[in-house]
């Protein structure tokens, strides 16, 4: 288990991978460091809310870490790893969670055989639910990704892929719990349209979701044979699939994923 934990961001995925370890009991808080760019006020809400080490000094956040998490926006990473690549030694572990940048990109910019390990998990390891990909960079050993799927494993699955399907798994996973919220939207506006108050709509929405989910997990059938098990001839669902189908429902889905896809591609380029 790793010793000490520093972060280099502290937004969303950065609070979401944070509440996750925090909650799972993976490191003491007090061996959990985290710094950013310049939003102090962040930083305190991080370390009230967490307990949490803040600090403004990158050196300090960095030296003797065990696991250096980069979670930045694109545009923010150069400006990140200048900041810590003095710092890091060859016997750290950095891993990215940025979305679009490779692991070549990220050694280049640290300019040591640091070994660099690259994260998609999403906004769901707040919940202990996380599905999170990961890939090797050239510098990376065993010893290194296992590590990192053990940091991962405490916020959800983490699963090793090839770094050239990350664009893919960002589409997917990464972005994915906003596109099942997107549909819960819609799906909790749709029932209170039809007079169902708001809190119903949304616990039995929220249920639902749950329980397919759960079904998808462990019952070993496909998503088709699954949707092919609740539709009777004739019947409501039927005739709501009917409708999604006219509306060319899947197609939307499928360029949805390809559009992320596309721009995470793009962002990786702009480095």
């Amino acid at each position: 288990m790793s010793e000490k934990l520093a972060f280099i961001g502290a937004g969303s995925m950065a609070e979401s991978i944070l509440t996750g370890i925090v909650n799972s009991g993976f490191l003491p808080k007090e061996q959990i460091y985290v710094t950013n760019k310049s939003d102090r006020e962040r930083l305190m809400f991080l370390e009230k809310q967490y307990a949490v080490q803040k600090t403004d000094d990158k050196q300090e956040t960095v030296r003797g870490a065990d696991m250096v998490v980069v979670a930045v926006k694109p545009y923010d990473l150069e400006a990140a790893i200048t900041s810590v690549s003095g710092y890091l030694d060859t016997d750290q572990l950095l891993i990215s969670v940025v979305a679009g940048v490779s692991t070549d990109t990220i050694s280049e910019l640290i300019g040591k055989k640091v070994p660099v390990i690259r994260a998609m998990p999403n906004t769901s390891s707040a919940a202990g639910q996380s599905a999170t990909a990961i890939a090797r960079g050239k510098y990376a050993e065993q010893k290194h990704l296992q590590a990192a799927l053990g940091l991962f494993d405490t916020i959800g699955t983490a699963t090793e892929v090839l770094e050239a399907d990350m664009h893919t798994v960002t589409a997917i996973s990464g972005s994915g719990p906003a596109y099942i919220y997107y549909l819960v939207e819609a799906m909790e506006q749709a029932a209170v349209e039809s007079g169902l108050d708001e809190d119903t709509a949304h616990n039995l929405i929220t249920q639902t979701i749950v329980g397919a989910g759960e079904m998808l997990k462990t019952s070993g059938l496909k998503p088709s044979k699954l949707r092919e098990n609740i539709t009777s001839p004739g019947g409501t669902t039927q005739a709501g699939l009917e409708t999604l189908s006219r509306l060319n429902f899947q197609e939307a889905v499928m360029s949805c994923v390809e559009s992320a896809r596309e721009k995470s591609i793009e962002l990786g380029k702009k480095l």
